[in-house]
């Protein structure tokens, strides 16, 4: 190990879902990557991945480090956004079965979701790409304000689209404005408690409150463009001469031929995912007017903050007491940065970043903000979810027998999905208790916790 290996998690949470996952040996393998800095790090919503341990953070040197595909993961810019509405839950409740139809019905979910919108030329699909969400806004599918509360504002504006594949083009160029399957949703969720009055008043945030939450990201393209370049590091490594524990940490310099191609193509594929959010995003809102009959005004829908929870992005930090220039792969983990920080939105400037933690479909999720002790500690970085408790494979054979959209229906949460193997899959039992993942970044001082959301409706693929 060149560095030291990090966990946030309590004693009780390490007992019951460390002892038999191999996410503690993926946390000394990434120790163990050329460049890297401080600590190989781990949230509390750590589990086994690929190469990197879900809930894995590192920061590599831009001279002497690497850049690995396996610490952004194969969803490229997974993430989250949640957007507020004025509706409060006595508003929505009789409702809430027509809109969760309507969404169901205009947002395609599943594996190989398509058709949202029009079928893109290459041509329109390759200014997705570069142009990330703006290309949203300049279709007339969102806000000109939504581009202000998304990370980077929604471009990271050094996509290489000449690294990137056919086939990955292939595959995105009808999947915009899709959710895709797995643990991707999109929630309806009631403001249930608030910690921090003041934060939540400059978010928007008001009790009994409806927001919508999303979360997806770079679907078929960002997958081909991770799996096109496992292959091309897997071979130039043994060229650069590293010596790894792991085959799936493949790394290349940052500043080799094959890491610039990789971070240029993953720009591309996060710029895909930004704009893919803000497409579903501007359904969901017709959805809502379509249910209600109101007008937008009345409907008063603004994004809150969107975040992504898989990517390696080049930030300053300071590393042994001077301000350093690195990459930060996060893989399932979300940027968390404070107070002052220029790289959030005015608005927010005073209170700190919005973290977006999504939990499970049967309990809770959270907002809370990033801290200064963040950017001390974890490179601004925190957890990104519940963190999942069994396997799909374990979660399938708990869920029989048992039925699982009855069970939520009881919880006052209406559900439609693609498919009854995905719910089950993804049901409550599956993740950790959202409540401790949170807690601990709380208590450590990396988050401060602001509000908690409660679901009532949610479709998935």
């Amino acid at each position: 190990m060149k560095v030291p290996g990090r966990i946030y998690i309590s004693e009780n949470m390490a007992e019951r879902s460390l002892q038999n996952d191999q996410a503690l040996q993926q946390v000394v393998n990434v120790a163990q990557l050329p460049g890297i800095q401080r600590f190989s790090l781990a949230m509390p919503d750590i589990h086994w991945g690929y190469g990197f341990p879900i809930g894995g953070v590192a920061a590599t040197d831009l001279d002497e480090g690497v850049i690995s595909p396996g610490g952004v993961g194969y969803d490229i810019n997974c993430g989250v956004r949640i957007a507020a509405t004025s509706l409060e839950f006595d508003f929505v409740k009789p409702k809430i079965e027509s809109l969760i139809t309507n969404l169901f019905q205009s947002i395609p979910t599943g594996v190989g979701a398509h058709g949202a919108i029009k079928k893109l030329s290459q041509k329109e699909l390759k200014k997705i790409l570069s142009h990330g969400s703006h290309w949203a806004l300049e279709n007339d599918l969102g806000d000109s304000s939504d581009v202000e509360f998304t990370e980077e504002n929604g471009v990271l504006k050094n996509a290489d689209l000449d690294s990137i594949s056919d086939r990955a083009i292939e595959r995105g160029i009808d999947q915009v404005g899709t959710l895709g399957s797995g643990n991707h949703f999109c929630e309806i969720d009631i403001v249930e408690e608030i910690y921090d009055e003041n934060a939540a008043g400059i978010f928007g945030l008001f009790k009994n409150q409806i927001v919508v939450q999303i979360h997806t990201g770079s679907r078929g393209l960002g997958y081909q463009i991770c799996d096109d370049y496992l292959k091309t590091i897997l071979m130039a490594n043994k060229a650069y001469g590293f010596s790894l524990p792991d085959k799936q940490l493949a790394c290349a310099p940052i500043n080799s031929p094959e890491g610039k191609r990789y971070l240029g193509a993953m720009q591309a594929a996060a710029n895909f995912a930004w704009n893919n959010r803000q497409v579903i995003m501007h359904l969901a809102k017709k959805s809502f007017l379509k249910t209600f009959n109101i007008t937008p005004n009345e409907l008063g829908f603004k994004l809150v903050y969107d975040v992504c929870h898989n990517i390696a992005k080049i930030e300053e930090h300071n590393i042994e007491g001077k301000l350093k220039r690195v990459c930060v792969h996060r893989k399932g983990a979300t940027r968390a940065f404070p107070p002052k920080s220029n790289l959030i939105p005015d608005k927010y400037r005073q209170i700190g970043q919005p973290v977006l933690i999504p939990g499970d479909m049967g309990r809770y999720s959270f907002v809370s903000v990033g801290t200064e002790k963040a950017m001390q500690d974890t490179f601004g970085s925190s957890c990104h979810g519940a963190g999942r408790n069994l396997s799909r494979t374990k979660a399938l054979k708990d869920a029989k027998n048992r039925n699982i959209i009855e069970e939520l229906n009881r919880r006052g949460i209406v559900i439609q999905a693609s498919g009854y193997k995905t719910i089950a899959e993804e049901m409550p039992d599956a993740y950790k208790d959202v409540s401790e993942v949170v807690d601990i970044m709380h208590n450590e001082g990396i988050t401060r916790k602001v509000v908690k959301l409660k679901p009532i409706g949610v479709i998935k693929g």
